[in-house]
């Protein structure tokens, strides 16, 4: 008896609440109302933006989040997949990362972050002599503007040239923003 009790009181409650009105939510077909991800009156925060802090502070898996929810609110852009390539490649995820920004090449075949990352990729794989040709392209879809780009192509043709040269730091190029490039050191290993 007390068990139906309990359960006709959760009942109520459950009617109850849905019967309040919490805002932040948007009806679907049949009277349900689905959150919307946002307090009412508020504008989300580009979900870019915020895995681009959060990966400057070093935070790679919540940056990948909040790439996964740039993805479900602008689709699957190259920025996207670019940026979650590049927050896989900080995790070690190099597997992913290579597909992931694999696609990002299909998706803009001129974006020159997304051709750069992907060169890391390849370099931390051992896979120089492709690393080399990819940096290239980068580096002639960038103009040669980007010093950083012709950084990492100096060092896939050394290292092509000679597999036992090694300089002790590498460094990533991530876009922040429509134009502007920002370097991301890979950190050090600890062991």
């Amino acid at each position: 008896m007390k068990q139906k009790g309990l359960t006709l009181a959760v009942l109520a409650l459950t009617a109850l609440a849905a019967c309040e009105n919490a805002g932040g939510l948007r009806p679907l077909e049949g009277g349900v109302y689905a959150p919307t991800g946002t307090p009412r009156g508020e504008k989300s925060v580009d979900g870019l933006i915020v895995g681009h802090r959060l990966m400057q502070a070093g935070q790679y898996e919540l940056a990948l989040e909040a790439y996964y929810r740039a993805a479900s609110e602008q689709g699957f852009n190259v920025d996207v997949l670019s940026a979650i390539g590049s927050a896989n490649l900080q995790l070690g995820r190099l597997g992913q990362a290579e597909r992931i920004l694999r696609e990002a090449t299909k998706v803009d075949e001129t974006f020159p972050p997304a051709w750069n990352n992907l060169g890391v990729v390849l370099m931390e794989r051992g896979q120089y002599g492709e690393a080399s040709r990819v940096f290239q392209l980068a580096f002639a879809l960038d103009s040669g503007e980007s010093a950083e780009i012709r950084e990492n192509l100096r060092k896939a043709l050394a290292k092509l040239e000679n597999p036992t040269y090694s300089e002790p730091e590498e460094f990533r190029l991530v876009r922040r923003g429509p134009g502007f490039y920002q370097i991301l050191e890979t950190p050090e290993d600890t062991e």
